[in-house]
């Protein structure tokens, strides 16, 4: 589902003079489908700047990323704006660890935008939102609310209903429970189970140790590419 081949990114500080700051050199991996691969390494080693390219969120200064796309694959490293949205809206999803929402919005309409998204009508889409959020222990009285007075924990579980609740080929996980109690983290491990399940990709990053060993196939230790240097 994604090959990722010699990535490098190196940021530009122009505040410093225009220091030069190496964050990925080198970066190879691949995450086939019904496999949830963890990137490894200690924070700041360019584990979220992975992420974010293989989104593309950030520009990458060298490589390829190679995402399949029904029977086409698209390099993000390389394609036009308008091709990775289409990709975004079809076969990628990405979970950051932050809620960014328009306000006033209610949580319902926030997890079930990707289906109504995807023409699924909304009756039946606000019934999954409800199974999801009601799984991940949100409150029923928080679901006509909007999220933006809620809990660090509470948005996440928001975020995660959102990011899960659509079928997509990919699913970028950038600690999906750093704000989660154990009851709500093993749910969540539940849900990537069953993602695996339908053949969904998952490319991850787990700082909980025990979330890591209980979700990931394989860890690729991203120290490797001079992420550090």
């Amino acid at each position: 589902m994604l090959r990722a081949s010699g990535l490098a990114k190196t940021f530009t500080l122009h505040l410093r003079d225009g220091v030069r700051l190496p964050v990925v050199d080198g970066a190879s991996f691949e995450v086939a489908k019904g496999e949830c691969v963890a990137l490894g390494g200690p924070s700041g080693a360019g584990k979220s700047s992975i992420l974010k390219m293989v989104f593309g969120n950030y520009r990458v200064d060298s490589g390829s990323i190679l995402i399949a796309d029904g029977h086409e694959t698209v390099d993000v490293a390389r394609a036009a704006p308008r091709r990775i949205l289409k990709l975004r809206r079809e076969r990628i999803c990405y979970v950051s660890q932050f809620l960014r929402v328009i306000p006033r919005v209610s949580t319902l309409d926030i997890v079930t935008e990707p289906l109504r998204l995807d023409g699924v009508p909304a009756e039946e889409a606000a019934r999954k939102a409800r199974d999801l959020l009601a799984r991940l222990n949100l409150p029923e009285r928080l679901w006509a609310l909007p999220p933006a007075t809620f809990s660090g924990g509470e948005q996440q579980r928001v975020n995660v209903a959102r990011g899960f609740i659509a079928r997509r080929d990919l699913l970028l996980l950038d600690e999906p429970t750093a704000s989660l109690d154990a009851q709500n983290s093993a749910a969540v491990v539940s849900l990537i189970s069953e993602k695996k399940a339908e053949g969904t990709a998952l490319l991850g990053i787990f700082h909980d140790a025990q979330v890591r060993e209980a979700v990931a196939d394989r860890i690729v230790d991203v120290t490797r590419f001079g992420a550090s240097t």
